[in-house]
């Protein structure tokens, strides 16, 4: 008897602790940055997509002339 009632309580308390997640999730305010993430993903993934097919438009690293070294005496 003692074991079915801990697993009842132990199902009861799981529930309350989950209930605000779902909860949440059911909200306008997640579904709304929700959707804003996902726009933001999908336009970061877009112009990802249109750098690798241009490549000549990507800006390149500035060439680094090589400098003599001059040795301090000491």
């Amino acid at each position: 008897m003692s074991n079915s009632m801990g697993i009842a309580s132990a199902f009861v308390l799981s529930s309350l602790f989950l209930s605000p997640a779902v909860m949440a999730e059911e909200s306008p305010a997640f579904v709304a940055q929700n959707a804003a993430r996902a726009a933001a993903f999908d336009k970061a993934q877009t112009e990802l997509t249109a750098k690798a097919q241009n490549p000549e438009h990507t800006p390149q690293a500035a060439t680094v002339q090589a400098q003599p070294q001059v040795e301090k005496d000491s």
